[in-house]
């Protein structure tokens, strides 16, 4: 286990904390990775600790995040494909289209979130 050091700033000793070299190139995370750091955070307190405690939880966000763009992206062209909405209807009910695609939409985002942020 790593010994923690501390700084005294007036009465209070405050954790000396270093950031990796790997989580200081990252990039701020987006809407999956926030979804998974809040989910480890919420409900699995333990996993959540050790991740922070050993500097791998952004890197670990940012690894859910990157799967999870990935997946929608490919689930997304396999939904279209496999539920096709004709070009005569998107061109004659823009609506109906834009509800069509936002089903498939919202379909594929409630399997990521199951397979991939919520276990």
């Amino acid at each position: 286990m790593t010994e923690i050091t501390y700084t005294q700033v007036g009465d209070y000793l405050l954790p000396n904390i270093i950031i990796a070299k790997d989580e200081a190139n990252l990039p701020a995370l987006t809407r999956w990775g926030n979804m998974r750091l809040s989910y480890l955070k919420n409900h699995h307190r333990t996993v959540y600790n050790e991740l922070l405690s050993s500097s791998k939880l952004f890197l670990h966000c940012h690894e859910i995040e990157e799967q999870a763009k990935e997946r929608m992206e490919f689930m997304m062209a396999q939904a279209t494909e496999a539920n096709p909405m004709s070009e005569d209807l998107k061109n004659t009910d823009p609506l109906a289209w834009v509800g069509h695609m936002n089903t498939l939409k919202f379909q594929v985002e409630e399997i990521i979130k199951t397979e991939l942020i919520y276990t």
